[in-house]
């Protein structure tokens, strides 16, 4: 199969009859042409999903891998507060990537775009040893009201979305739930958020040297099913939402406190009173 072959088989992978007025054009130009909604910033983010690295093809379908591989960059626009739109996915093709390969990876980004209603708007193909994908979503929220990770402030408390740990102890297998509705109730309540890539020591690390705290865990900490401590707090990839919220407010059903944001050196952590080690995955 040549490039315009194979972009034509992915217009039709990615046809939609839905009605969007501020998509002007979408794949078949140089570049997509969005028109902004008023009232609204945009959010972008990136993510590579790369053969060997975020997975295995003999362990994993197409269908599952083009799922996860989108997931994350929903997961990212959740926990910005925003509603993802569009998304841009690029192809790095390895020898071994055929057309019903292809088709299935697609058949994997239609299980998100269909629920969320997320158009594929373009992207590139190209050849490589290593299969390699490229998605870029784009995302609108309310001016002024996007999540960041800076707004933390000492007494604040600090929620999960739900159990950690799991994707680790199942060999990361798992497919992420991206939380959108939640990050959507998150703008009125939250002062900070992030989601669960790397693992919650080094996650929450994270958070706290943005916003110049640092913060005091509890235990229990939520644990999946079969997963160990030491997995929920390092292991990773489980997408779900830390946020940190003031005590006269009140959370959303569903998120469970770990913990409170304290003064200290920014990034500081500690569990039930010990130095917790913001160990977890770097891609570095």
């Amino acid at each position: 199969m040549n490039e315009r072959a194979l972009i034509r088989a992915i217009q039709r992978y990615t046809a939609t009859t839905r009605r969007d007025d501020n998509l002007i054009a979408g794949i078949g130009d140089d570049c997509a042409i969005l028109r902004p909604r008023r009232g609204e910033d945009l959010l972008f983010t990136t993510d590579f999903v790369i053969e060997d690295v975020h997975f295995r093809r003999a362990q994993e379908s197409g269908v599952e891998t083009g799922y996860r591989a989108l997931a994350r960059g929903l997961s990212d626009i959740a926990a910005m507060g925003g509603e993802p739109r569009y998304a841009l996915i690029s192809l790095a093709l390895s020898p071994w990537a055929c057309e019903n390969y292809v088709r299935d990876l697609y058949r994997g980004f239609a299980k998100l775009t269909e629920r969320f209603h997320v158009q594929i708007i373009g992207g590139d193909v190209t050849r490589t040893e290593k299969l390699t994908i490229d998605v870029v979503v784009i995302g609108g929220v309310p001016r002024g009201k996007a999540l960041r990770r800076n707004g933390a402030r000492e007494g604040d408390r600090i929620y999960v979305s739900g159990p950690l740990g799991g994707a680790a102890a199942g060999g990361y297998k798992q497919r992420p739930e991206p939380r959108i509705e939640l990050g959507r109730q998150l703008r009125a309540k939250a002062t900070a958020c992030m989601d669960l890539s790397d693992g919650l020591a080094l996650d929450l690390h994270r958070l706290c040297v943005e916003s110049g705290v640092a913060a005091a865990l509890s235990s229990p900490i939520p644990t999946a099913r079969r997963a160990s401590l030491a997995q929920a707090l390092s292991g990773g990839e489980d997408y779900e939402l830390l946020c940190t919220i003031p005590p006269r407010r009140q959370p959303p059903a569903g998120l469970i406190a770990i913990g409170v944001i304290t003064a200290g050196k920014p990034g500081a952590l500690t569990l039930d009173g010990q130095p917790l080690d913001p160990k977890g995955w770097d891609p570095i």
